[in-house]
């Protein structure tokens, strides 16, 4: 870490208002992104999905257990895997307990993902999450989402990834998909995003965020080297000695 200036708290006040002011504009602007968001165009979803899920065989409609809104989480976990991926457990890790929030405002969030259903209750249950997972693994939905890839758009290195802006080089990818469901049942698809997309959904890099060193994921071979599944962390080293030690 660079030598940082120190001043009075005085200036350390002046320096923080003027911060704030650029945080408010950031927040302004997230509100018209949010606003734009919920005003685009839907698309009917016309293709009947079926999952294996805690409960058995589930449909589409089944997933929004009587709410109108649904939030899809893409888990990484392909059929030949033994654990999820890291990512997207760290992810799992944050949005667990907000199950309960989000049904209380009409939506439903699940994961989905490929592997088949002992695969991910059996890591559900090494995680300890309560959330619900579901198995895409006898239909096209993963792939429909593009979240999922073949060999041949592998091999051709095919922009197949967040809309054709990036390639991917593995055949699982992270996302989300919002389905919204009206009182006639139908169902539409509202939303998703990738990539970056994803990020704001992650409370503890935004705790980051909020730190001298941010994420401090420079010079590592790729800005997630650092993670681990939460039971694979060593022990914590001991605190450094601070300046008056």
């Amino acid at each position: 870490m660079q030598p940082h200036q120190v001043v009075s708290r005085q200036e350390w006040i002046a320096a923080r208002k003027a911060h704030l002011d650029h945080e408010k504009e950031f927040t302004k602007a997230r509100d018209r992104l949010s606003e734009e968001r919920r005003t685009l165009p839907w698309v009917k979803v016309d293709k009947a999905y079926v999952f294996d899920g805690p409960n058995g065989k589930a449909t589409l409609a089944d997933l929004f257990k009587g709410r109108s809104q649904l939030v899809v989480q893409h888990f990484m976990f392909a059929p030949d895997w033994n654990e999820g991926c890291k990512s997207c457990s760290f992810w799992a890790d944050g949005f667990e307990r907000m199950v309960p929030h989000l049904a209380a405002r009409d939506t439903t969030l699940v994961a989905v993902s490929r592997a088949p259903l002992p695969k991910l209750s059996a890591f559900k249950a090494r995680m300890g999450w309560t959330f619900d997972w579901f198995s895409s693994a006898d239909n096209d939905f993963n792939y429909d989402y593009a979240v999922s890839f073949t060999a041949e758009q592998l091999k051709s290195g095919a922009k197949v990834y967040n809309f054709g802006t990036s390639g991917f080089a593995v055949e699982e990818a992270p996302g989300i998909s919002v389905f919204y469901r009206d009182e006639e049942g139908c169902i539409f698809h509202t939303y998703s995003c990738f990539a970056r997309g994803l990020d704001m959904m992650n409370a503890a890099y935004h705790y980051l965020d909020l730190t001298p060193l941010g994420r401090h994921e420079e010079g590592l071979p790729y800005p997630m080297d650092w993670l681990r599944l939460r039971d694979q962390y060593a022990p914590a080293a001991g605190k450094a000695a601070c300046c008056g030690s």
